[in-house]
This record gives C-alpha cells, sequence and structure tokens, in this order.
C-alpha cells in the first residue's frame, strides 16, 4: 500500500511538472505571437501612389460651383459632404496628396492636398476626376495615397501619346492623297510628324519619374525608407481619336478603330515597361459624352455608330487574355446625366428663338424680352431652370462642365481599381 501511494504522488509530481513546462512554453510562444503581429502593424507600409491620365476630360471642365447640382440629387448628396465641410469651405483632404500638370502655371504643375481646384485651368476654379476618384480610393485603402495626374487638352493616343511600340507614326493612303492634292512636300510632313510623335507620352512618364524621384517635395510626410508603390493608372482619354476622320477614314464602321485599340494596348504595356510596374492595375475610361446610345436623342443619332464603334475599341484591352484581372473598361456613359442634357436640349430651343427676336426689328427691348421670359416659362419650371443654371458649364464633349457627372466617373474609377486590388 505505502509502495502504491509514493508511486501516486511520483506521478501526480511528474503531470505536475509537465503542465508547468507546457505553460511555460504556451506563454512563450503567446509573447512571440504578440511581439511578431505588433512589429507587422508597427512596419511601415509603402506610399500607394496612382496615377492619372489622359486628355481634356481628365484635366476636367467642370466649373466649382456646379458641385452645388449634387445635392440636388438624393443618390449623390453624399458625395457633397465628401468635398464640402459643414460650414460650405472645400474640404482639404489630409491623407490625399496630388502633383498635377498645369500648363497654366509658370511652374507647370499643382501639388499640395487634395481639394476643390484640380481641374483645368483658367479664371474659375474647376474639378476632374481626380477629386472623388481620390476621395473613395484613400477610403478603400485606409491610409495615405499620391495622386499624379498628367493630362493635356486636345492630345491624341495615334500621335500625341503613341508609345515607342506602336512604332512611327504611318501616313495613310488617304492622307498622302490630300498630301499630294495640296502639294505638300510628303518627307517634310513625315519629319514633322515624327518629332511630334509620342511628345505627350515622354512628358508625362517624366512628371511622374520627377514626382516620384522626390516625393516630399509634394508630400513632405513621405516615409523614404518605407518607399512607395505604384498601385494604379487611370487613362480617360479619346476624344481627338474619335473626331479624326483623317486617321480613321471608315469610322463608324465594324472594325474602324481597330488601330485605337492596338495603340492604347501598347500603351498599357509600354507604361508597365517603362515605370517597372509588370502587373500595374489598369482601368480605362471609355469615352461616354452623350450618354447610352440607345437613348440618344433624333439629333444625336446620326453620331451612334461612330460613338458605339469608338467605345467598343476603347474597352477592347480589357478583354484581351494579356490583361485578364489587371485591367478594366469603366463606361462613363452610364454616369451621364439624362435629364441635364435633356435641359440643354431645350435651351437650344430658347436661344434660336432669341436669336429670332433680336432680328425683328418691329419690336423694342422690353417686347423681346418679354417674348423670351414667356417662351421660357413654358419650356422650364423654375426648378429644371435652376437645375440648369447649377448643373452646366462647358460643351456635351466636356460632360457638359458637369462636377456631377465628372464625381461619379473618379467615384466610379476608384471603385474598378479597387475590384482590381
Amino acid at each position: 500500500a505505502e509502495s502504491l501511494v509514493q508511486k501516486l504522488n511520483l506521478d501526480r509530481l511528474g503531470y505536475r511538472v509537465l503542465y508547468d513546462i507546457e505553460k511555460r512554453t504556451m506563454k512563450i510562444i503567446l509573447s512571440f505571437l504578440i511581439f511578431t503581429t505588433l512589429s507587422i502593424q508597427a512596419a511601415p507600409k509603402p506610399l500607394k501612389v496612382y496615377l492619372l491620365a489622359g486628355q481634356s476630360n481628365m484635366q476636367g471642365h467642370a466649373a466649382e460651383r456646379t458641385l452645388e447640382h449634387l445635392g440636388m440629387d438624393p443618390k449623390t448628396a453624399p458625395m457633397l459632404k465628401e468635398i464640402y465641410n459643414a460650414d460650405g469651405t472645400a474640404k482639404l483632404h489630409q491623407n490625399i496628396w496630388i502633383s498635377s500638370v498645369e500648363s497654366s502655371l509658370e511652374s507647370g504643375e499643382k501639388h499640395g492636398q487634395l481639394t476643390v481646384g484640380y481641374g483645368a485651368g483658367g479664371r474659375e476654379s474647376k474639378i476632374g476626376p481626380e477629386l472623388m476618384f481620390g476621395i473613395t480610393m484613400q477610403k478603400h485603402i485606409g491610409e495615405p495615397i499620391l495622386l499624379i495626374k498628367t493630362s493635356w487638352g486636345g492630345k491624341s493616343l495615334n500621335l500625341d501619346f503613341r508609345s515607342p511600340s506602336a512604332g512611327p507614326y504611318e501616313f495613310n493612303k488617304l492622307q498622302l492623297d490630300n498630301l499630294k492634292k495640296r502639294h505638300k512636300d510628303v518627307n517634310k510632313a513625315r519629319k514633322e510628324k515624327n518629332e511630334r510623335t509620342g511628345v505627350y507620352y515622354r512628358l508625362m512618364l517624366e512628371h511622374i519619374h520627377k514626382v516620384l524621384g522626390d516625393i516630399q517635395r509634394v508630400y513632405p510626410d513621405y516615409d523614404a525608407k518605407a518607399g512607395y508603390e505604384l498601385a494604379g493608372f487611370v487613362w480617360f482619354q479619346g476624344w481627338n481619336d474619335m473626331v479624326d476622320g483623317s486617321t480613321y477614314p471608315t469610322r463608324g464602321q465594324p472594325g474602324s478603330y481597330d488601330a485605337y485599340s492596338k495603340n492604347l494596348a501598347h500603351f498599357i504595356r509600354d507604361v508597365r515597361r517603362d515605370l517597372k510596374s509588370e502587373k500595374l492595375p489598369f482601368v480605362i475610361g471609355v469615352m461616354g459624352a452623350g450618354g447610352p446610345i440607345a437613348k440618344y436623342s433624333p439629333d444625336q443619332k446620326r453620331y451612334a455608330g461612330i460613338h458605339g464603334e469608338f467605345r467598343k475599341a476603347m474597352a477592347a484591352p480589357a478583354y484581351l487574355p494579356e490583361f485578364k484581372d489587371n485591367v478594366r473598361a469603366v463606361f462613363t456613359e452610364d454616369y451621364w446625366d439624362l435629364q441635364l442634357s435633356e435641359l440643354v436640349n431645350r435651351k437650344g430651343k430658347s436661344k434660336a428663338k432669341q436669336r429670332e427676336l433680336s432680328k425683328d426689328q418691329t419690336l423694342n427691348r422690353e417686347q423681346r424680352d418679354k417674348a423670351l421670359a414667356s417662351l421660357n416659362a413654358r419650356l422650364f419650371t423654375k426648378r429644371e431652370l435652376k437645375i440648369l443654371q447649377t448643373g452646366t458649364s462647358n460643351a456635351a464633349y466636356h460632360y457638359l462642365g458637369s462636377a456631377k457627372i465628372l464625381a461619379q466617373i473618379g467615384n466610379a474609377f476608384a471603385r474598378a481599381m479597387a475590384k482590381m486590388e
């Protein structure tokens, strides 16, 4: 019996020793996991950098005053709260930094924290897609981001943004025939084109490298040790190619813009190669001025073939197998404001009547004004006039200069980018 008791006591002691060893081991493991987790959390992350490029619609021609229109629609009103403070002043976004090419400035650049006013230069403050793109993207990332925007109005992909892999600019038969008819020196014309080919592609890269080479100049709190990561590229261009009947002589017919698709695919490859970012996520903003073709007004229908074929050509690279999962097309026609567009069309009738009245010498100024006011009262309600006056600041090819349209487009670009991440 005594022997059995001793054995039981020894067993208990063994279990206690094993328990103590396991307990200490678990404490060590737990401490190690906590330390590792804290170390990972404390490690600074690379700054995410997003590149925005294109022509005038990437610049953005929506006057700041048109932002009020966002608040007139319950669907877009929340965006206005993201842009303005409660006191009506524009928010200065602390965690979003931007450098934007600005040819109207002597420095050629505007930079700082993102706010209203990074649209096209001029007499009034404007916005482009960058505003809601930056706001939406930063909310998704949850940390500071940097935008680098390079955009110039009136530039084509076929010539100005033509990238190296697309090869030299080539005159087609129609262009050569026209040069000969006008008795132009073909060799001289070729030389002039060669000098202009790809200039804006190179300027785009030059500015990107300039900013990346000294990020603290734009974003003072940048951590150089953590570095940066090229996180995405947004391309919003196309008008000059779409309307170029010389370069695309069969425009509107099936396949008439195939050359644009090929050039854009080369552009994506070259951007990735030149920026050493093989899988850089790429968003294509497909031209959509005028809105969905199925909803075109009778006056617009003559452009349906041209617009439809060009939109297909712009989106085409997103469906190439090599770009699967890292190139997306955003159809900006989805954010066209049909009500605003229809009001602009009605305004055209009012202007036509105004011209007619100005030529009527039997009427004095008071009578003309009265007749025009009577017509406008029949054409518009007070709310419609308010929407028209508030919501537009430019032509249809600039998305009516509507901040409501461009804000939604910028938001859509960011959401497409986030899906690829």
